[in-house]
């Protein structure tokens, strides 16, 4: 089956996480969107998303494809109606596209499209980027049930201090020393060659990724996803690292979402509630002005290639763009944009040259490359200020 994934609506709401990816490469929970959909529906899987996304994000075209929405979460019952669908049919929720089974001129021409179903059973649809977080618990339990599913956990180590056990799992070469596990509320999944350094306390639901580590004495609260190769120290709370992300040392994350290749320098803190208790507003990139969340809780969201230097503060609601670099003294504002060179409104911009030779640097220590394609996405955001 030729699966296409597209972005919506909901790829604009999700900046600035999706301006270097399409919506289908975000982490929630243990995988991504698109591995998530891979295991649910089999089938040749590309995406169709913003025009300078493409080269990088290619579309696969047939005759006939099965075009998936990747915002809405496949609960079977979902799968099923999707799965069910006829040639020419297509699925909707409160007139919002979920699936299709058309050409691309009948998926070009939606307004055409007769036979429709409507969906009004189990959904979980993720529209703005505080979803991520607020959802991260039920996507990791989800995934954790996807991914277990006919195979053995490795053995825990008797220097742990477990709490329900059964709802923990070690992949190969996961190594956990002296930690406390409680899994009594949600589960504690532990990647491939993953690592929980000594002194840890974890509260699941968790989900540490291949190749991550929790450094050591590090506290971990429900609802946390720690992607592939991220190292983590200090506290966290309902929070996701995408991949190949650094919050290595002491300092507090709460209810916020940190992109690919980020740094929090050491003690960065965020506020994710208000002094007043008051509901949260945050930055929105269609209307370049902040919109209720209508969250008590929500904290950090940063883009791609991001960082911060040590002793950094951000106030509660905060949204960093993709290359920005957050040291200037004070508390910053709440919104920075892309390629901020200090993080204050009146910051001058990262020279893009030497952005790239910082994504390169980093990336080199992972064996990862910068190719032409990222540096010609990275150079589109950096040309078109006003959206990114």
């Amino acid at each position: 089956m030729n699966i296409i994934l597209f972005d919506d609506k909901e790829w604009k709401n999700l900046r600035p996480l999706t301006l270097t990816k399409p919506l289908g490469e975000l982490r929630m929970g243990i995988l991504t969107f698109k591995e998530r959909w891979e295991k649910s529906i089999p089938g040749n899987y590309s995406y169709l998303t913003e025009n300078y996304l493409a080269e990088k994000y290619t579309s696969q075209i047939e005759n006939l494809n099965l075009f998936i929405n990747p915002a809405y979460f496949p609960f079977p019952e979902l799968v099923n109606a999707i799965l069910n669908l006829n040639e020419g049919e297509i699925l909707l929720n409160d007139e919002k596209l979920i699936a299709g089974k058309l050409s691309m001129e009948d998926f070009e021409s939606l307004d055409k499209v007769n036979s429709k179903q409507i969906y009004k059973d189990k959904i979980l649809h993720i529209s703005q980027s505080w979803d991520l977080f607020t959802y991260n618990d039920t996507a990791i339990k989800f995934d954790f049930d996807l991914i277990i599913k006919n195979k053995k956990s490795q053995k825990i180590s008797s220097t742990n201090g477990v709490i329900n056990p059964e709802n923990i799992f070690l992949e190969e070469g996961a190594v956990v020393e002296f930690a406390i596990l409680n899994a009594k509320e949600g589960p504690i999944y532990i990647g491939k060659n993953a690592e929980i350094m000594e002194g840890s306390l974890v509260r699941g639901s968790l989900a540490l990724c291949e190749e991550a580590k929790l450094n050591l004495g590090t506290k971990i609260y429900s609802g946390t996803t720690v992607g592939p190769y991220c190292k983590v120290g200090g506290e966290v709370n309902n929070s996701i690292l995408m991949g190949y992300s650094n919050k290595g040392h002491d300092g507090f994350l709460g209810n916020s979402v940190l992109g690919e290749w980020c740094n929090l320098g050491a003690d960065t803190n965020n506020s994710n509630l208000k002094n007043n208790y008051s509901t949260i507003k945050m930055w929105d990139y269609n209307t370049n002005s902040y919109i209720e969340s209508g969250l008590q809780f929500c904290g950090l969201m940063m883009g791609d290639f991001s960082k911060s230097a040590i002793n950094t503060q951000f106030n509660t609601g905060t949204v960093v763009g993709v290359s920005a670099n957050v040291f200037d003294s004070g508390f910053p504002p709440k919104f920075i944009p892309s390629f901020s060179w200090g993080g204050k409104e009146s910051s001058s911009k990262f020279d893009f040259e030497k952005s790239c030779e910082a994504a390169q640097k980093m990336m080199e220590r992972r064996k990862k490359l910068l190719t032409e394609a990222d540096k010609r996405i990275l150079k589109h955001i950096y040309l078109e200020p006003s959206e990114y």
